[in-house]
């Protein structure tokens, strides 16, 4: 495989320290649920680092969204520990726990001002409560207000359908029912100073957006806020989309129709148990060989998500400019055989 250079994944996942004992009755409750997982997942920090650098991955944006508010607290403090240990390979996008305004409100503050957060994360349907949901427009304003970027999760953890559990395909079209809520009430618009990666390469929304275009404004459709299709489709194309287990062209082609291949951004959904080395590796190799994009254009996405997360990116950019000077000093002084040498 044509192994991509200095590329950052916005869509990783992480588990903060578990006991085996949680490990097994969590893969029992996703047994009954249709996910056929044949053992319990174990999320590694050593197997991450390994596969980013056999992958030529140099930094994760990582995610966590537990439903309990403790247990998401616990979580994000887990991944700004991440980040403090390993700066140059990690970024936090601290959960955001949107069943309840108030604590959102606290935490992204308690994220910002004392972790460190590099972003946030949300769940399409959080606890019951979707992000289109009226009461969570304070949240939204003050995300707004810090000019914040959010990563739009589905729900991977929802009940199974018709046999076959929730990641396979409902995760599609929760994430296009959730967007579509959110274009009707102009969320887009009215934020107009936020950012929003949505999962998945925003699910099923791309294949269905020129639907949304052409029949979203007719009469018989609900349309409060009274969107015109240019409205529509303008909310539609400021979304970034990444490219996790969707980066084949039967996708790609549709995201860059809605949105622009400069809002293509990379993310490889590791560390949850729906994503295996094989998988991971499979959608790496479908994005390298892509017919929809060119090379340059590929490439651009590998790196697309530094210009999103400013933060991230410095300490990036500061551990490459002391490797490189590492490596200067190193040719500098090293003769031959590693004799000394005196610059003249």
């Amino acid at each position: 495989m044509n192994v991509p250079n200095d590329w950052v994944d916005v869509h990783a996942h992480f588990t903060p320290p578990t006991t085996p004992e949680e490990r097994r009755a969590r893969w029992q409750a996703m047994r009954e649920e249709c996910f056929t997982l044949p053992a319990p997942y174990h999320w590694s920090l050593e197997e991450t680092l390994r596969a980013m650098d056999r992958d030529g991955i140099a930094m994760q944006l990582l995610s966590n969204i537990p439903t309990d508010h403790a247990a998401l607290a616990a979580s994000n403090d887990y991944g700004a520990w991440l980040v403090r240990e390993h700066p140059s390979r990690f970024g936090l996008l601290a959960a955001v726990p949107t069943d309840d305004p108030d604590a959102a409100l606290a935490e992204i503050e308690r994220a910002r001002t004392q972790l460190g957060a590099d972003g946030f994360a949300v769940t399409t349907v959080y606890n019951g409560v979707p992000l289109g949901d009226p009461a969570l427009d304070a949240v939204w304003a003050e995300l707004d207000r810090l000019g914040a970027t959010v990563f739009i999760h589905p729900d991977a953890y929802a009940p199974g359908s018709m046999g076959r559990p929730s990641p396979l395909i409902e995760v599609a079209f929760d994430t296009a029912r959730t967007i579509t809520d959110l274009v009707y009430r102009a969320h887009f618009r009215r934020f107009p100073h936020l950012t929003h990666v949505v999962a998945h390469c925003g699910g099923a929304l791309p294949a269905l957006s020129g639907r949304l275009g052409l029949l979203g404004g007719e009469a018989w459709v609900p349309n409060p806020e009274g969107l015109t299709p240019a409205d529509i489709t303008g909310q539609l194309g400021r979304l970034y989309l990444d490219t996790a287990a969707t980066a084949t062209d039967h996708t790609l082609a549709a995201a860059l129709l809605m949105t622009g291949p400069e809002h293509i951004v990379y993310g490889s959904d590791s560390g949850v148990p729906c994503s295996t080395d094989r998988t991971i590796r499979a959608n790496l190799e479908a994005l390298l060989a892509s017919q929809v994009l060119d090379r340059a254009q590929i490439d651009a996405v590998g790196r697309a998500a530094f210009r999103l997360f400013p933060s991230a990116r410095a300490r990036h950019d500061q551990s490459r400019a002391r490797h490189d000077q590492a490596r200067a000093a190193t040719t500098r002084h090293d003769g031959p055989g590693g004799t000394a040498t005196c610059a003249r």
